[in-house]
């Protein structure tokens, strides 16, 4: 049976939600990573690119190629947020989404024509929903295997929407740069050139045989890919395995308190960042990478899993004595929790937990009003002044 899956990809996520909630950016040069120039760059808006700004790009370059960008810090909080509004518009349409990353996502709505109509109206559907409930642009690719629909929707971008018919996935990817087919990387690809290979469709003029024994497993994985032959499910049980956030200085640094301030901010958003997905974890660990770029992480298990960025912060305190290497300068502070369990899972009651459960009342509390009013309405009093903003 045909499979009809659609692949959407938000159009230059982080840098559209910054131009989202400060419109006054609309056509400028945005560029999100931070001011520091020890950073990297996570998104550019399309007017960025436009000066060779992408992301994984060093912060210092992208200032020289385009000294007017407006570079904005990372906020994953807001992202999350903003996330969840999409995936919950994708899932009206189908429980099988496969969420691959925080800004796409790949959809199988086989059998979905009775309720919603073909898989390009449902599409449609999606894009014009975003665009006007969350006022973003997203782009789309529908075909009849992962493979095709996720490089389909990356033609046309942005807010585009790419359709491949079923049993034309090879015409469609035969005149497409061979470095288009997944995992044709920097190693790959010259001795492809080597062999004529340019394009997509120059891969099938190989045969099985030939590609098993110049690849090994990887050629008989080219080999499928080429003719637009991709048996994978859209996987819609996604397990999350850890949260965390990690932060680099912009100077290296060697003050305890400074430390610890960044530690209780990487708790409280480890913390939120935690109940919005509905998790708990038991196992927190800390990183501390060097001037060195050494690292050294430490972990302890905890006896209850918790969600509360309190208890959380309290266990890094823990941790930081074994963690600290002297007085050595520090670039980078990370916190991870793992060992989750969903909130809504049974779990052994604690009988001294009447504190725990007040804390739990209150985590909500605050959480609705950060979610209302903005991610940084209400913090710990250490991150009042503005020297700690983020």
């Amino acid at each position: 049976m045909n499979r009809d899956i659609i692949h959407l990809d938000m159009d230059a996520f982080y840098a559209s939600v910054e131009v989202l909630d400060n419109p006054e950016l609309k056509g400028l040069p945005v560029i999100v990573g931070g001011n520091s120039d020890r950073g990297v760059v996570c998104a550019a808006s399309y007017e960025a690119r436009a000066y060779g700004v992408h992301s994984a790009l060093a912060i210092v370059v992208a200032r020289r190629r385009c000294p007017q960008g407006i570079f904005r810090p990372v906020r994953m909080s807001r992202y999350h947020e903003v996330s969840e509004q999409v995936m919950a518009i994708f899932r009206h349409y189908t429980p099988r989404v496969e969420q691959i990353s925080v800004d796409e996502a790949f959809l199988d709505v086989s059998g979905c024509q009775g309720l919603f109509g073909s898989a390009v109206e449902i599409a449609e559907m999606i894009r014009r929903r975003v665009r006007e409930e969350i006022g973003l642009t997203i782009s789309a690719g529908v075909a009849g295997c992962k493979l095709v629909a996720k490089i389909a929707s990356d033609l046309n971008k942005p807010d585009g929407l790419t359709i491949v018919p079923h049993g034309r996935e090879a015409e469609f990817l035969a005149p497409l740069p061979i470095k288009r087919l997944w995992g044709v990387g920097k190693k790959t690809l010259p001795t492809l050139n080597l062999l004529g290979v340019q394009t997509i469709g120059d891969l099938t003029r190989f045969s099985l045989d030939f590609l098993e024994k110049k690849f090994g497993k990887y050629g008989r994985h080219m080999y499928f890919c080429a003719r637009g032959i991709d048996e994978r499910e859209v996987e819609c049980s996604h397990c999350t395995k850890s949260i965390g956030n990690e932060e680099t200085f912009d100077r290296d640094v060697t003050d305890l308190q400074q430390i610890r301030k960044e530690l209780l901010r990487l708790a409280t958003r480890v913390g939120e960042r935690l109940r919005r997905h509905h998790f708990s974890g038991r196992a927190v660990t800390l990183k501390i990478k060097y001037h060195d770029f050494i690292s050294i992480s430490r972990s302890l298990t905890l006896n209850q899993p918790t969600n509360d960025s309190r208890e959380l912060y309290q266990a890094v305190l823990r941790l930081l004595p074994k963690t600290l290497a002297g007085n050595k300068p520090v670039r980078l502070v990370g916190i991870a929790v793992d060992k989750l369990q969903e909130d809504s899972l049974p779990r052994q009651l604690d009988l001294f937990g009447s504190k725990k459960t007040d804390r739990k009342e209150l985590n909500k509390a605050l959480d609705r009003i950060n979610t209302r009013f903005g991610s940084h309405t209400i913090k710990p009093a250490a991150l009042t002044d503005e020297s700690s903003e983020s």
